[in-house]
């Protein structure tokens, strides 16, 4: 059995790795020119579901390097005004080890290393013919073609696949613009954040509906790529993903809100120009902030439209089929997109290579797979777009009750800060919720 995977992003990947390591014959196709390419996201905070799929799928020493890679653990969950005042500050301790912090570029890089073999870069998948005999051509850009058993898409949003394979499955805007900024964690800008702040996940509510997110990622290496300490030292210096990856500790600091209360075409800015239009939008925002956003890296700077799946009916499997953001695109509101991605990617893997062992049928292997990963998958959707500010019609974008909307939300957090059972009970919730 040949498994042609279109789209190298992490449950891709992760499905590549698992295929790969039962000997199942593997090939992916990426859009991007290079490993270097495609560099972009920031923050990944990958749960234990998250971490179960990559530990199953991944080489026992590749996954130890995935640890090794991960950014400090947060320690603080805080929830700020725009002017940096203490709505609520909750130690996370509870939550145990289960949740990482990782960088989604250097995560990219982990999941590429070893794979040279298996994937083929600036691979632009265009459609798909299916043979009568069973078998199915993705058909490339460049004119090329791929032939296979079994075709996954791993494309994300855009999925030309689904778009083929499922013309009714419907991607709708959220109403939503996002705006994220990178900055280097030099000593200036680490001076200008309290201890709680730089070792927190900090949730900004801002007046007139400007929602942000503010948190530090620390690595285990320096500014030149090198071991900060000799704990990891053994694994960081023969991994070569480095080489590829230009991360370093920084901050990011993003803003969100209704379409309606950014200028209209910030999303086709870039560079300086988004920057600056981020100033703009922010100028009752505390100095602190704005001075990370003045110092940050323009070419970082990107802009985004917020989008949610519409969830469908079943369909009749067949040899071809799709994970992650392909099939059920999600808000950022829960944070569990990534995780929800490579949850898909372990139990595809399970199933093709039970398939692939004669352990069962194809079709039925694809069909039971897509009936476990639509129910989890369409209720991690619905779940994200419910949460505070997902939504461009939420009352804390609303020019009207926009004021009692924030009052109600900083009084929530408020009280759970202060009050010990519902702490524990936030905690709890959200550690049943991201382990589920």
């Amino acid at each position: 059995m040949h498994v042609i995977i279109i789209g190298g992003g992490t449950g891709g990947m992760c499905l590549a790795h698992g295929l790969r390591q039962a000997d199942v014959s593997v090939a992916v196709y990426e859009r991007y020119g290079s490993r270097k390419d495609g560099l972009y996201g920031y923050r990944v905070g990958l749960d234990a579901t998250g971490g179960r799929a990559l530990e199953q799928c991944l080489p026992p020493k590749l996954y130890q390097t995935f640890v090794a890679t991960c950014a400090r653990a947060p320690r603080f969950f805080n929830v700020l005004t725009e002017k940096m005042r203490s709505t609520t500050s909750i130690p996370l301790g509870e939550l145990g080890d289960g949740e990482r912090s990782v960088s989604r570029s250097t995560l990219r890089q982990i999941l590429f290393t070893g794979m040279d073999d298996v994937v083929s870069y600036a691979k632009v998948f265009t459609h798909y013919t299916q043979h009568a005999s069973g078998k199915i051509t993705a058909h490339f850009a460049d004119g090329t073609s791929a032939e296979g058993d079994v075709l996954v898409s791993a494309e994300g949003t855009r999925s030309a696949i689904r778009q083929q394979y499922l013309p009714h499955a419907e991607i709708k805007d959220t109403g939503i613009t996002a705006l994220a900024t990178k900055t280097a964690l030099t000593p200036e800008v680490r001076a200008l954040l309290s201890e709680e702040i730089e070792q927190g996940i900090n949730l900004i509510f801002g007046k007139g509906g400007m929602m942000g997110m503010l948190h530090v990622m620390e690595f285990p290496w320096d500014e030149n790529g090198k071991p900060k300490n000799g704990r990891d030292a053994d694994l960081l210096n023969v991994w070569d993903g480095l080489q590829h990856d230009n991360t370093r500790d920084y901050v990011n600091l993003s803003v969100w809100s209704a379409d309606n209360h950014f200028p209209e075409g910030i999303t086709e800015l870039r560079g300086r120009q988004l920057v600056d239009s981020i100033l703009e939008c922010t100028t009752n925002w505390d100095p602190t902030l704005r001075r990370i956003f003045e110092l940050s890296d323009p070419a970082s700077a990107f802009p985004l439209r917020i989008s949610t799946s519409v969830p469908i009916e079943a369909w009749e499997p067949t040899n071809i089929t799709l994970l992650g953001d392909a099939i059920h695109t999600m808000t950022p509101g829960q944070g569990v997109g990534a995780n929800t991605a490579l949850r898909d990617a372990a139990l595809l893997s399970r199933q093709l290579i039970a398939a692939a062992r004669g352990e069962k049928e194809l079709t039925a292997a694809i069909g039971e797979y897509e009936a476990e990963m639509r129910p989890y998958g369409f209720a991690r959707v619905a779940d994200s777009l419910d949460n505070n500010g997902t939504s461009g019609d939420d009352p804390l974008y609303s020019r009207r009750s926009g004021r009692f909307a924030l009052f109600a939300a900083r009084t929530y957090f408020s009280l759970t800060g202060k009050v010990p059972a519902l702490r524990r009970k936030f905690l709890a919730d959200l550690r049943d919720y991201r382990d589920e």
